[in-house]
């Protein structure tokens, strides 16, 4: 299964849901068992007590007759729907909106909203008001003592639905926005983990093949080296110097095939890189470029004059291609890339002669955001949803750089990765 695939799941862990049920559970018996006995309060108890047990049973329900660990969006809405009516009832026999605890009803909601699909908390957001207002009107007086002299105005019982309806969809609204931030920054991120598992199973495949070559250079070189004596010695004899050259023939073309594969055919011992300076990522990326585009590259190091290496990652090499290719899809003519370093840090501009980021996504600082869209029709299919520049720049992130984004003076587009020396140590 993809990465991406589990983050287009809406669920509550069931686990954890269990738990908070029980809790609930708990409390509300002992509430009931506190008022009733302790306080000597009269009320419906046993109704009260009966509506808990089945809660009880529906919890014992959830844990040991559905296997999922993950409850989907249909048994998530409908196991929250039976919580809040199971709330109601309770609040309905023991004073209804005037319960000190009414709040807790817009808790299911809550959960909803964070982790379901929007369908469900709309229909969970209207269920809850419907119920707030019938309780409103209708309910058992709230368990109190022989004695009550407490007495408020209707208008102010009035005003307590109406502060929980403006809580509910205050705190609905915002974990239904946080959630889905969430959703979307999970998914870009599980998107990151497949392109990089990707990447570090072509640079492995480089590697095994690469160490292959390399070992089976020398036995190719004496298998070649043997028939060719033996080509020699057998020269009048015509049926064997046929098969001795046909072998010849087809080592040498072993090693030419071997010398494809290899990252370097002069190399011995090391060939793969094992530490690199900034200027070793740009020309190798730089030189992939030019064989596929026509845009001219400009390099600059004049002011790049300490080469601190580091071990060579794939999550830099990602990153950083993936500006430059930014850069050469925008470009008009030419993409310009200085690299510069002092005693405390090093950094690599890229600049391009485009049309430059979105005016809209620069102010509002959404830039390196996964799955945003500018308002910029005019390059609006070039822009996409922003997910290869969050990767790039998370990427880069995470070994210790700091991006800057911004537009140049001649309207192009430009980008600073700058990392401190010592951090570049740490790679």
């Amino acid at each position: 299964m993809k990465f991406s695939e589990t983050s287009d799941l809406y669920s509550l862990n069931k686990s954890t849901y269990v738990n908070l049920r029980w809790i609930a559970c708990s409390g509300q018996f002992i509430t009931i068992v506190v008022v009733q006995f302790l306080f000597k309060f009269q009320f419906n108890y046993l109704i009260c007590l009966f509506v808990v047990f089945l809660s009880v049973l529906s919890n014992l329900f959830l844990n040991f007759q559905i296997k999922k660990k993950q409850l989907g969006n249909i048994y998530s809405t409908a196991f929250l729907t039976y919580d809040t009516l199971q709330l109601s009832i309770l609040f309905y026999f023991t004073g209804g909106i005037t319960n000190p605890f009414i709040f807790l009803i817009i808790v299911p909601v809550v959960f909803s909203s964070q982790y379901l699909k929007i369908k469900s908390s709309i229909f969970l957001v209207f269920l809850t008001i419907s119920l707030l207002i019938f309780l409103t009107f209708f309910y058992y007086d709230l368990p109190h003592p022989d004695v009550l002299h407490f007495h408020a105005p209707d208008y102010y019982f009035y005003s307590i639905p109406i502060a929980i309806v403006t809580g509910l969809i205050f705190l609905s609204y915002f974990a239904a926005k946080f959630g889905e931030e969430n959703r979307i920054r999970k998914k870009a991120y599980d998107k990151m983990q497949e392109i990089m598992a990707k990447e570090n199973e072509l640079v492995s495949l480089g590697g095994q093949a690469a160490a292959a070559a390399h070992s089976l250079g020398t036995p190719l070189s004496t298998i070649l080296l043997t028939a060719n004596e033996l080509k020699k010695e057998f020269s009048n004899n015509n049926k064997i110097k046929n098969d001795l050259e046909l072998l010849v023939s087809q080592s040498n073309r072993c090693s030419e095939i071997i010398k494809k594969l290899t990252l370097n055919p002069v190399i011995e011992d090391e060939f793969l890189d094992n530490e690199i300076s900034l200027d070793s990522y740009i020309k190798e990326i730089v030189r992939s470029y030019e064989e596929i585009s026509n845009k001219k590259f400009i390099i600059n190091f004049d002011e790049f004059k300490n080469k601190i290496k580091s071990r060579k990652s794939p999550e830099i090499v990602y990153g950083l291609r993936n500006f430059i290719g930014n850069a050469n899809k925008f470009c008009k003519k030419k993409i310009e890339i200085f690299l510069s370093s002092d005693n405390k840090s090093s950094e690599i501009l890229i600049i391009d002669d485009g049309p430059g980021f979105p005016k809209d996504l620069i102010y509002k600082e959404k830039l390196g955001e996964p799955y945003i869209r500018t308002n910029d029709h005019k390059h609006f299919s070039k822009y996409g949803l922003g997910l290869g520049t969050f990767i790039g720049k998370t990427l880069l992130e995470k070994n210790y750089a700091s991006i800057i984004f911004k537009n140049s003076k001649n309207f192009g587009a430009q980008v600073s990765i700058k990392w401190k020396n010592i951090d570049l140590k740490r790679i």
